[in-house]
């Protein structure tokens, strides 16, 4: 490779301004050409030589500031060497990384969601090299429109000269460092467009990164973990709309803290939280984000970090092992996922190249006003496949279940929580977003494609649909989506006062119209529980124990409607405090009767729910529900039947007022024979337990339209459960 005095001089100045885009053109080996040439460019070293393998050396000529070079005159015929550096009279001796040209031609499948998280970021590989094996960390990091990326990192002390990276096809630069071990931290120093300086940013496809004030990403080797959970992932594929799936949501910061009040690792939230889920009877923990971001108080919904679970809590094997653990006793994991934006930190995704690499420019479809971050911009293809991928990435390297997509909603319509001068119509005029749509669907599909164990949960407010309707038939793909409505309904019905309900009759009788319109999850969320909302339990009229019998009532209800179950941690406490992120549950609550009460019903609802099919295998058909009594709005009692696949049946009875009544006629459809499965008013609960049958048989006086009817005792502000055994 001849070069002229001229570029020469070109090379070694861009270097000196971390500014040089193709290193591998300059630095490393040139052996075959005219004149044979090894160039290395070491700032702050005072001299360096060139490490043979049989230990000879070879000492390198200054040909600049920074640049050594070794030429034809010492007879160069080098394969694998490494190089002697002297910094000011200690030697350190390095694996030159820019020998190793050939390596960019062994990445593949680059561009296939599947793949892209093992190509892409901070790989450990092992390359072979004149008959040696060569270990250590790829780095490929994609930004079309910098003029120039260095590798900033502990290793060359976070200086932009030392190791510039090379731009290599399709928009990505890319170097490898020989002998690079775990735990190393890192950035990319970019230059942008016209060569100005930009913020250090994070990897955006890194698997792990430190906290405030660094913000760095750390090497992780994924391999190393040594999974125990085979048996749970070999179980058989099942439909999970005929399963019982209770999900208890979960913030990993505030469920639980230590003596000195700090955060549970993941390693202590496993062994604590795992026995506690498995005597409560849930079937999976969803955990709010746990991808790295940035503010604390976001609880994770200002994510910047997708492919990298927040240290806060631990290394990636810590929450491996969480998994891990859960899998091991039974326990499914559900991630909340947030693709609907992206914040605005200086070491993220915003104008990662010195351009709006990841939103579109224009703040009228780029910026969300109401989260004051960015949006992702799912018309580009880049943002579409690093989105699909992140979502298996978390599938496939952390052996999560299902993914529950946050703010569905918003990214549907251009004209979210927007007025008409703040968005702009798609090319037909209408408000939907044609690419989000699009994005979404392939999700679902790659993720069940691969993953056909998998669940994706919409969080979606409105009225879109085919939320959860398959995508061969125009749907979004989603398994299940949660029911806002009847958390809205519901909640407005429970919290009037028990004497004005029957004037609000038609409120908790009105989702189910629609209650098997999707596959369904009856969610209580966080969102319920925060911003002057009050605690589940607070928002119940009455005195103390009037809530708390309103509550059981209540969570009895949810049991025995359509839909799977979801309860943020704290309901099954009756917590009576609003959820504060900066402080544990109140579990101090326990020692009070009333409150024991509300947990041993959860425990008891959670695990009567997974016993009976009745009470799950029919939650998204509608032949798996029939009314018994829904226009009693003067007693406020509800009564209806659950069905299974092969014809058992549970009546569910609810007052909702503090009437009781000693004997309730209830019309029914067949002759039968029922026995009591569960009462909310019961002593064990802490309830008034008044006086129930614990056998109903039906007798032949009509009652409501129907030929046979049942004789009954309801309790006050109570949920009853009867299982028809003739």
């Amino acid at each position: 490779m001849n070069i002229t005095v001229e570029k020469k001089a070109q090379a070694y100045h861009q270097l000196s301004n971390a500014a040089f885009a193709d290193p591998f053109s300059f630095l490393g080996p040139y052996l075959d050409s005219p004149n044979d040439v090894l160039r290395v460019w070491m700032p702050g070293a005072e001299s360096v030589e060139v490490v043979l393998d049989d230990g000879s050396r070879l000492p390198m000529a200054k040909e600049s500031d920074a640049g050594f070079v070794l030429s034809q005159k010492q007879q160069l015929r080098l394969t694998h060497y490494q190089l002697a550096v002297n910094w000011s009279g200690t030697e350190q001796i390095l694996d030159d990384p820019y020998q190793y040209h050939a390596i960019y031609a062994e990445y593949e499948d680059l561009h296939t969601p599947k793949h892209m998280y093992r190509q892409m970021g901070a790989q450990f590989i092992s390359l072979e090299r004149d008959g040696q094996t060569i270990s250590g960390v790829r780095f490929l990091v994609y930004a079309p429109h910098a003029s120039a990326c260095s590798l900033i990192a502990d290793f060359n002390h976070w200086d932009g000269r030392r190791t510039p990276m090379q731009r290599l096809d399709y928009g990505i630069w890319g170097i490898f460092i020989p002998n690079l071990d775990q735990g190393v931290r890192y950035k990319f120093e970019l230059k942008g467009p016209s060569g100005e300086s930009l913020p250090h940013k994070a990897d955006p496809w890194g698997s792990f990164a430190e906290q405030h004030p660094s913000f760095s990403s750390v090497t992780y080797d994924h391999r190393a973990y040594q999974w125990q959970d085979s048996q749970w992932q070999s179980r058989p594929v099942t439909d999970k709309r005929k399963q019982a799936l209770s999900f208890y949501e979960l913030h990993a910061g505030s469920w639980r803290r230590d003596e000195e009040g700090q955060f549970l690792n993941y390693r202590d939230l496993a062994d604590q939280l795992v026995p506690y889920l498995t005597e409560m009877g849930y079937t999976h923990v969803e955990l709010m984000p746990v991808s790295e971001h940035p503010f604390y108080g976001s609880w994770g919904y200002q994510p910047v970090g997708l492919f990298a679970p927040t240290s806060r809590f631990g290394t990636p094997d810590d929450f491996k092992y969480f998994v891990d653990i859960c899998h091991q006793a039974g326990i499914g994991v559900v991630l909340d996922w947030v693709p609907a934006h992206f914040p605005s930190d200086d070491h993220g995704l915003a104008n990662f190249d010195g351009t709006p690499l990841f939103h579109d420019p224009d703040p009228r479809r780029g910026w969300h006003q109401d989260w004051n971050s960015f949006i992702y911009d799912m018309g580009r293809e880049h943002v579409r496949r690093f989105l699909v991928s992140n979502a298996l990435y978390w599938f496939d390297m952390f052996h999560i279940d299902g993914i529950r997509v946050d703010a569905v909603a918003s990214m549907l319509y251009l004209d979210y929580s927007r007025s008409h001068d703040q968005w702009i119509p798609n090319i037909d005029g209408g408000n939907e977003n044609y690419d989000a749509i699009a994005t979404l669907k392939w999700m679902n599909e790659e993720v069940y494609k691969h993953f056909p164990n998998a669940m994706t949960i919409a969080e979606e407010s409105t009225a879109f649909p085919g939320v959860s309707a398959p995508t061969y038939v125009g749907g979004l793909g989603f398994g299940f989506k949660w029911n806002m409505g009847w958390m809205h309904d519901s909640l407005s019905y429970i919290q009037e006062d028990p004497v004005h309900r029957k004037y609000h009759h038609n409120t908790i009788t009105f989702p189910l119209i629609y209650a098997h319109s999707e596959n369904y999850v009856l969610s209580l969320s966080h969102d319920e529980v925060v911003y002057g909302k009050g605690s589940i339990h607070n928002k119940m009229p009455g005195d103390e124990w009037q809530q708390t019998a309103n509550l059981r009532a209540y969570l009895g209800y949810m049991y025995g409607q359509p839909g799977k179950k979801l309860n943020f941690m704290g309901a099954e406490l009756g917590q009576t405090a609003e959820w504060n992120h900066d402080d544990q549950l109140q579990w101090f609550l326990l020692q009070f009767e009333r409150h024991q009460g509300v947990q041993n019903l959860v425990r008891d609802l959670n695990h009567l729910y997974r016993k009976e099919p009745a009470l799950y295998q029919l939650d998204c058909e509608p032949r798996g529900y029939e009314w018994r009594l829904q226009d009693a709005a003067d007693a406020s009692i509800l009564a209806h039947e659950r069905i299974s696949d092969s014809g058992e049946r549970i009546l569910v009875v609810t007052n909702f007022t503090p009437v009781p009544h000693s004997e309730f006629r209830l019309g029914m459809p067949i002759a039968g024979r029922y026995e009591l499965l569960l009462n909310t008013d019961a002593a064990s609960y802490n309830g008034s337990d008044f006086t129930v049958f614990a056998e109903l048989e039906t007798m032949d006086e009509p009652s409501q339209g129907l030929a046979q009817s049942l004789l009954m005792s309801v309790p006050p502000l109570s949920t009853l459960f009867y299982k028809l055994v003739d």
